[in-house]
């Protein structure tokens, strides 16, 4: 049986290692990477049914990420779920034209609310 594979990039290293583990539970195939840079060749390379991406990270931020993921054949239409603590008015503008599942404010959900809004966009 394939696994779904998912992306986390996440740029503190313990929310990342929380989220990969929780969703390995669930029986994903996860794999992380801490920061814009780094994720955009993990997407490549994992090509993941769905990205769980951080806006706030050194190198490249997520929007910046998301903008050039989006430029590419591989990664146009991959499902994106914004988990971040920024909240939706502090958002950069330019995410509404990305193409993004879900904005989920890490601060108002656990893990497995998480694990089910991965379950229900992924559905």
């Amino acid at each position: 049986m394939v696994k779904t594979k998912i992306a986390v990039i996440e740029d503190e290293v313990a929310i990342a290692d929380m989220y990969c583990f929780k969703l390995e539970h669930e029986g994903f195939e996860v794999k992380k990477a801490l920061d814009g840079l780094q994720g955009l060749e993990l997407c490549e390379s994992f090509l993941p049914d769905l990205i769980l991406l951080d806006l706030r990270m050194p190198h490249m931020s997520g929007d910046e990420m998301l903008k050039k993921l989006r430029e590419t054949e591989w990664g146009s239409h991959m499902r994106v779920v914004i988990l971040t603590n920024i909240s939706r008015d502090e958002a950069p503008a330019s995410l509404r034209f990305l193409n993004v599942d879900r904005y989920i404010v890490k601060a108002h959900v656990t893990p497995a609310q998480v694990v089910r809004t991965v379950e229900e966009v992924l559905r």
